[in-house]
């Protein structure tokens, strides 16, 4: 792997859990551990880096799919640093159960190892919801689930990525038809719920200079398919006429997806 490139590898991704593994250089870190221990394990393993290796985890929001597994993990690997934001800690239920020399309290920007990464506010209904923009000399990741609409906020981070983690939660049609009571999906489909299909097309499509690589992620397993997300996706490029070629994948919940392992 050229080492001023992002390797990604997205662990898993969808409502029952989240958590990607991202590395440029000597410095790897986890966004969200919202999965097993055993199971983060198991993925970072398979990309050849030890737990302990991790150079931090940065947590988006304190809901439990991206949290689940983050007590479990800190007890076995305690050199790891945890980092999220201070209204995150206040409400992330294990807070007082983490060992108190892991937890870093960050503003909106720091620098671990060759990384600089700052968060962004994004709309979604939780404490202090983040995205994170993570840079590598001139090089950029862009990294945005669990945000209900485009501000310019968001558009801002997007700007000059190489690389993205977007959500692509839901097919419109198949949430509306589908199984989910009416508030859930009006809380989806709201300002601060999750971002369609059609929505993340849209936004990649009015992107300057999109990202070289996107990976679809947080799909719906009810409300969503992998192929309808990379149809919807395709399709708004296409027809947005846009012309740089963009790699795309599709996260999954059960099955590791990388750019390189």
């Amino acid at each position: 792997m050229d080492l001023t490139n992002f390797a990604v590898a997205v662990l898993a991704s969808g409502s029952r859990g989240n958590s990607t593994l991202i590395q440029c250089g000597q410095t790897s870190i986890l966004i969200d551990a919202g999965i097993s221990c055993r199971r983060i394990v198991q993925g970072l393993r398979a990309c050849g880096l030890e737990p302990g290796e991790l150079s931090g985890i940065f947590l988006t929001h304190e809901h439990k799919d991206h949290v689940a597994g983050l007590e479990v993990f800190a007890k076995h690997y305690s050199q790891v640093p945890i980092f999220a934001n201070e209204r995150t800690w206040v409400q992330l239920p294990v807070r007082r159960l983490l060992p108190r020399s892991q937890v870093r309290v960050i503003p909106r920007s720091c620098i671990l190892g060759s990384l600089q990464i700052k968060s962004f506010r994004i709309p979604h209904d939780a404490a202090d919801p983040v995205g994170y923009e993570i840079f590598s000399e001139k090089r950029k990741c862009t990294y945005l689930t669990d945000c209900g609409t485009i501000t310019k906020t968001v558009e801002q981070a997007a700007k000059g990525a190489d690389v993205m983690i977007l959500e692509a939660n839901h097919d419109e049609t198949m949430l509306r038809n589908g199984p989910y009571p009416i508030a859930l999906q009006r809380r989806i489909l709201g300002e601060n719920g999750h971002l369609s299909n059609r929505t993340a097309g849209q936004f990649l499509a009015s992107l300057e200079n999109p990202p070289r690589e996107v990976f679809l992620a947080h799909l719906s397993e009810k409300n969503n398919t992998p192929e309808r997300a990379c149809q919807t996706v395709e399709d708004a490029l296409e027809g947005a006429s846009v012309t740089r070629k963009i790699k795309l994948y599709v996260a999954r919940q059960q099955t590791l997806v990388s750019n390189v392992w």
